[in-house]
């Protein structure tokens, strides 16, 4: 019985003598030839060896398959499978009409086939006798020429040497003839093959694996993302032999890949793109990389088909070029401003004249920036006239000052009120430039207009921070009334606004506004609400969703509608950089520029400045009570002087009771009579006569 308290290692003076030797039992030879074989079977070389020569039995299937296709019905029985499946009744027809002339013209041609033989075996005698007829009169006039009666049969004996040399040499290389063709044939089925393998994306190397998946996108790589997604209606789809019909196969769209393909009864592009994730993952893609969206939303297909832009691996992390005007060069806000560049590698400018502009998202997310960059390219046309109000004490457009005809910073609320005597402005000069346009006879203000008559210029004005004014409680509603009547008119008239807001909530971007404006920009966003805040109301539910972007990593990057004919473009914005504890700010030498090449004219420097109305209670109750001499009742007073000063913010909503107040705290003695409160002038003019003593 062996000792089961042995130490684990025994003590020097405890060693056994070691015997060394080989166990004889069963053979492992077995065993070794199956290691020996495994190891040769798992060795890289052998694999890639494998891995070639299936290639060639690849190409031999897809060759069989198209020459089977294209003398069979297979073809057509395939698409009608799938017509039906997809109840499309029109491709339907199509394919069963295509069918139709399929067999008309496979018959006539196999009729055709079955006579050849016999007309040539018809043909054969005429053509060896006429053959051997002009070969007996070439003998018989070389016989002539030359005397000789022998020379009949020069012709025939020559050509029967020639043939007796073809078939020689024939039979001499037919060895390397057949071995060439049929290298030939396997070069051939190889590549064939090859390309049908990573066409599909299956049997590639590791090293192609690592290298090539998810570059390539086809519409068999999109079916088969499609069939893991996980969308029941879209599963069972697919279980009943459902396949996509593609409006547009993947074609290759700058950086990335475009399709259009269709999904099934009860799939609409929402599901799609609520599961975008999981579809990129599919792809190789990260999901940022995916932008499913409406199609029909787009006008770029039917209803019931997907849109789809595929960003090549990596190609969103990529940062944008400079900003191509930072050294030299001007801009014309009647062709656009440069922007940023798209994942597709296109420069996008963002259209300034008869346009506006929204951009929001949360904040650091590169939304100051954008309304920077769009600032700086209008500050580079030389008859641009800039206004600027940031609800804000932040110096974002403080390099921009020199070149700007207004500057207001601040949230108190005399900045506020600025920015309402604005709004007034602007208005008022839509109304203007509408009336000098039909004096001019002209349809709109175009830049030929803007240089030949100063007075019409294109103003440009921008409202930062801009749910300081919306939602202020005193001039948010009338400030919505004004921003949203000068969009409606002024698009003819080359007045330009922009907003810029972290908040989507109603009262801080007004819902009408946003659907007036005609370019829409959102950075990083949390939910759909403030997605289609800024977006307009169904963006989210169409698939152009900014709450996919990264937040911190898709700095400076945003989505933008209304620049191009796609549904939306994933902008990359230029970026100018700026520190205000350094003290830099790259925008600076653009505006010396700008405001050294500003056409003659052009408003710079403060130049226009604000003309902020004051209005006295009294002196106005005493302009509206100049004529009467009866005491007045107080409730008809302010519709008065809301028809005095009808921009004047308190007397829009003023009501008699209101005005009994401030009567009171002015000091004016008000009488009742019958119940109803009267203001007598004589009372009014009394106090004004003392209140201008004192002044005295």
């Amino acid at each position: 019985m062996p000792d089961e308290n042995l130490p684990a290692i025994p003590e020097p003076g405890g060693m056994e003598e070691v015997l060394t030797g080989e166990v004889v039992g069963e053979s492992s030879q077995p065993v070794r030839v199956t290691a020996v074989v495994l190891g040769m079977v798992r060795h890289e070389h052998v694999r890639a060896a494998g891995r070639h020569s299936s290639y060639i039995a690849t190409g031999a299937m897809v060759a069989v398959k198209r020459l089977w296709e294209s003398r069979t019905t297979a073809r057509y029985e395939r698409w009608l499978r799938i017509a039906e499946a997809s109840g499309d009744m029109d491709r339907i027809l199509q394919v069963e009409d295509a069918l139709a002339k399929f067999r008309r013209d496979r018959h006539q041609r196999r009729m055709g086939w079955a006579e050849l033989p016999l007309k040539y075996i018809v043909l054969i005698p005429t053509i060896a006798m006429a053959a051997f007829g002009i070969l007996v009169a070439l003998g018989a006039a070389m016989a002539i020429a030359t005397r000789h009666l022998a020379a009949v049969a020069v012709p025939v004996v020559t050509v029967a040497r020639i043939t007796e040399w073809t078939v020689i040499a024939v039979s001499v290389a037919w060895t390397w003839l057949l071995l060439s063709a049929i290298a030939v044939v396997l070069v051939i089925l190889y590549r064939m093959g090859r390309n049908h393998a990573l066409a599909s994306g299956w049997r590639l190397s590791p090293k192609q694996a690592e290298q090539e998946r998810g570059l390539i996108v086809t519409a068999d790589s999109i079916v088969l993302a499609l069939r893991n997604v996980p969308v029941q209606p879209l599963r069972a789809a697919f279980k009943e032999g459902w396949v996509p019909a593609f409006h547009t196969l993947p074609v290759r769209d700058g950086q990335g890949y475009w399709s259009v393909f269709s999904v099934p009864l009860g799939v609409t592009a929402e599901m799609i793109a609520d599961q975008v994730g999981i579809l990129a993952r599919n792809l190789h893609r990260a999901k940022t990389e995916v932008w499913p969206t409406d199609a029909e939303r787009g006008g770029i297909a039917p209803a019931g088909y997907v849109a789809m832009w595929t960003a090549d691996p990596g190609v969103l992390d990529k940062p944008a070029p400079d900003y191509p005007l930072l050294h030299e060069g001007t801009a014309d806000v009647f062709r656009g401003v440069p922007a940023g560049v798209s994942p597709r590698g296109d420069d996008i400018a963002i259209p300034v004249v008869g346009n506006n502009f929204v951009v929001g998202g949360m904040m650091g997310q590169g939304k100051s920036n954008a309304c920077r960059v769009l600032m700086l390219g209008a500050a580079l046309d030389p008859l641009a006239e800039l206004w600027v109000h940031v609800f804000a004490y932040n110096g974002d457009f403080d390099a921009y000052a020199p070149r700007l005809a207004r500057y207001v910073k601040g949230a108190e609320p005399e900045q506020v009120e600025a920015a309402m005597e604005s709004l007034r402005e602007l208005y008022e000069e839509v109304g203007r430039r509408e009336a000098k346009l039909s004096e001019l006879g002209v349809l709109k203000v175009t830049r030929q207009v803007a240089m030949r008559y100063p007075d019409m210029r294109p103003r440009l004005v921008l409202f930062s921070e801009c749910h300081e004014l919306f939602g202020h409680r005193k001039y948010g509603e009338e400030a919505t009334e004004l921003a949203t009547a000068v969009i409606r008119r002024a698009r003819k008239t080359a007045i330009w606004q922009g907003f810029d807001t972290q908040d989507a909530r109603k009262d801080a971007i007004p819902p009408k506004l946003v659907g007036l404006v005609s370019v829409n920009a959102c950075f990083y966003v949390k939910t759909w609400r403030a997605n289609d805040g800024f977006l307009g109301d169904g963006s989210f539910n169409a698939g152009i969703r900014a709450t996919e972007l990264r937040p911190g990593r898709d700095v400076g990057r945003s989505l933008v509608t209304g620049v191009s004919d796609a549904q939306f473009e994933l902008l990359k914005w230029h970026y100018i950089k700026s520190d205000d504890e350094k003290g830099i700010d790259d925008a600076r030498p653009v505006i010396a520029r700008a405001v050294a090449d500003a056409a003659a004219g052009t408003a710079l420097g403060g130049s226009a400045p604000l003309a902020i109305e004051a209005r006295d209670l009294l002196d106005d109750l005493g302009e509206v009570m100049k004529g009467d001499s009866a005491p007045a009742r107080i409730a008809d007073l302010p519709p008065r002087l809301r028809k005095l000063a009808p921009h004047w913010a308190a007397y829009k909503t003023m009501t008699g009771v209101q005005l009994i107040e401030l009567l009171d705290e002015e000091g004016v003695r008000w009488t009742r009579t019958g119940n109803v409160p009267r203001l007598d002038p004589e009372d009014l003019r009394d106090v004004l006569d003392r209140r201008g003593e004192l002044d005295g």
